[in-house]
């Protein structure tokens, strides 16, 4: 069974949409919902092997894939990248900035190294891909862009390098949302919470005990699913969103409302939506959230 989208087939036929981190988590499930309607996805990552992967999950579902290895830190990288998907598909219509990456720590043990990587890629790396994107063909033909930020409105303890990059990457989506719609483009963002992704198998086993606990402190208490960020983003692309520009959507269930003033009652009435039929459960969730 394919991709089950609630957005009409062909939604994005004959569109290039290119979405970076491709080859893992939200991003994999987003490549797979736009090829699903019609979009040619071109994947950018780090890992070949990934994107190559994935490409070949796209293809095998009858989509249209292509891959291009990049380091989005790397800003030669990314202009040269940039190029050759404007030689091949001759117009960008979207773009997903969804390559990201940190890891847990408290803000006194974090070096300035560390610091910096985390801004560099979850910030500065979108920026040079936006900004790319823009100049090289979005200027002229207009099209839609979506980052991807946090769940950092109350601070993010434990991860402040990322929640500094992702607050920093709400702006830049409001800044570009001004000064780009004279040409067409809309610019917004969505801050996904706890979602059930890959990535919550990198962590070291004491913040592992931490995610299995999780949803006791969402109020819609369960973790939330790729396909539930993905959906928001494909309609923030589509021809439905024409209107919007500047947002930042909260996809966490609540979670950034939590409030000590009101105690939260465990529930299983929030019922997940998953039309992605490649989806992986992160081996840390043991059992359904």
């Amino acid at each position: 069974m394919p991709y089950q989208s609630m957005l009409r087939p062909g939604a994005f036929e004959a569109r290039n949409i290119i979405v970076t981190g491709g080859g893992s988590g939200i991003g994999r499930c987003t490549a797979h919902e736009l090829a699903s309607l019609g979009a040619t996805v071109w994947l950018v990552g780090r890992k070949e092997e990934k994107l190559k992967q994935v490409a070949g999950e796209i293809a095998q579902d009858g989509g249209a894939a292509r891959y291009r290895v990049c380091d989005i830190r790397d800003e030669n990288a990314v202009r040269e990248m940039v190029a050759s998907v404007y030689a091949e598909a001759k117009v960008v219509h979207g773009l997903v900035n969804n390559a990201g990456g940190q890891f847990p720590a408290p803000l006194s043990l974090i070096s300035q190294k560390g610091f910096e990587t985390v801004v560099r890629t979850n910030l500065v790396g979108g920026f040079l891909v936006a900004r790319e994107v823009f100049v090289q063909g979005m200027n002229e033909n207009g099209g839609s862009i979506v980052n991807i930020t946090a769940d950092f409105h109350n601070g993010m303890p434990m991860m402040g390098h990322s929640g500094a990059a992702r607050a920093g990457m709400e702006n830049f989506t409001k800044t570009a949302a001004l000064e780009w719609a004279q040409c067409g483009v809309r610019v917004n963002a969505v801050a996904p919470g706890w979602i059930m992704t890959s990535g919550l198998d990198t962590y070291d086993p004491s913040m592992q005990q931490t995610i299995l606990g999780l949803r006791h402190a969402i109020p819609l208490q369960r973790l939330g699913r790729e396909a539930e960020v993905s959906s928001v983003i494909c309609f923030l692309l589509s021809d439905a969103a024409a209107f919007v520009s500047g947002v930042n959507v909260r996809i966490d269930g609540a979670a950034s409302l939590a409030n000590a003033m009101f105690k939260m009652e465990p529930h299983t009435k929030s019922k997940p939506y998953q039309p992605f039929h490649r989806e992986i459960v992160p081996k840390v969730l043991s059992e359904k959230p």
